[in-house]
């Protein structure tokens, strides 16, 4: 596994903390934030709303998020997005809205996906991820927009961040997938007992003894990852642990004093760490 040190990590999150030096102030940037401190936080809303499934257009469907005031002929790098929640349907798209709205303000387009979840009809394995591949494939409709096709990742936050590297290992054309706290090896991560662990084996319908070929499918530890495969996690995450970061042929920067809903709050250091891997990313 390829690996970036805590040092740069701090680095950039010291020039992204501090203000210009005439004004000599830092920024209090945030960490380990709650779930309710991420779902409290306003947004703006999604500039489009599209269809891609007919099954069920309710929970099948992509949010677009642009940025504001481009130039008439502008076009700016597409985000995949695939937010997380243990795979379950009780938590939604909508915990996402700040992140998406925050990456738009970034100067990035969002294409955030809603998907079919464990208790949802067709949801859990396989249905969740033939929704994924489904929005994927939808994302050409997007060329309408002021958005730049040839320039995109797919990324994903702990549920969605497993689905986002499953998606990115069958498509070699996008950039690159960033696993924000993502779920890398499904099967060890069922032997967990909290509770987003103990939810894999109802998303797989089953656990590793019942169900090994479905687990190996779902795996992407035991798959041939995208060549340029990110993964960023936080040191102090009580949800996904920090082995998951260790993932063969990934390159993963570890970010000392960040939970697991940090990656999802614009206030945060791992917010900030995010944005700068995004940056180096599009310049290369």
């Amino acid at each position: 596994m390829k690996k970036t040190t805590c040092l740069s990590a701090c680095l950039t999150l010291l020039l992204c903390a501090t203000s210009d030096a005439s004004e000599s102030s830092e920024v209090a940037l945030k960490s380990k934030v709650s779930y309710s401190s991420v779902t409290a936080l306003g947004f703006t809303h999604a500039d489009k709303k599209l269809v891609y499934g007919d099954i069920n257009p309710d929970l099948q469907y992509g949010l677009l998020w642009l940025p504001q005031n481009l130039a008439a002929s502008e076009k700016v790098p597409l985000i995949v997005f695939i937010h997380g929640g243990c795979w379950l349907n009780q938590y939604d798209i909508e915990h996402s809205f700040p992140l998406s709205s925050a990456l738009a303000d970034a100067g990035y387009g969002v294409w955030s996906l809603e998907y079919r979840r464990t208790g949802d009809a067709g949801g859990g394995w396989p249905g969740s991820f033939d929704d994924i591949r489904q929005g994927l494939a939808s994302t050409s409709s997007l060329k309408v927009y002021p958005v730049d096709l040839d320039r995109t990742v797919i990324m994903g936050h702990s549920a969605g961040g497993h689905l986002a590297l499953l998606a990115a290992s069958e498509n070699e054309s996008v950039d690159a997938v960033i696993g924000l706290a993502a779920i890398t090896d499904i099967i060890e991560y069922s032997r967990g007992a909290n509770d987003c662990q103990t939810a894999a084996a109802p998303f797989m319908g089953g656990t590793y003894e019942d169900r090994p070929d479905a687990y190996r499918a779902a795996n992407p530890a035991g798959l041939q990852l995208h060549e340029n495969t990110i993964l960023l996690q936080g040191d102090v995450d009580s949800i996904v642990p920090l082995a998951q970061s260790q993932l063969p042929g990934a390159s993963a920067t570890v970010f000392e004093g960040a939970g697991h809903f940090d990656w999802l709050h614009p206030e945060s250091g791992a917010f900030q760490l995010l944005l700068s891997t995004l940056e180096q990313l599009f310049k290369e």
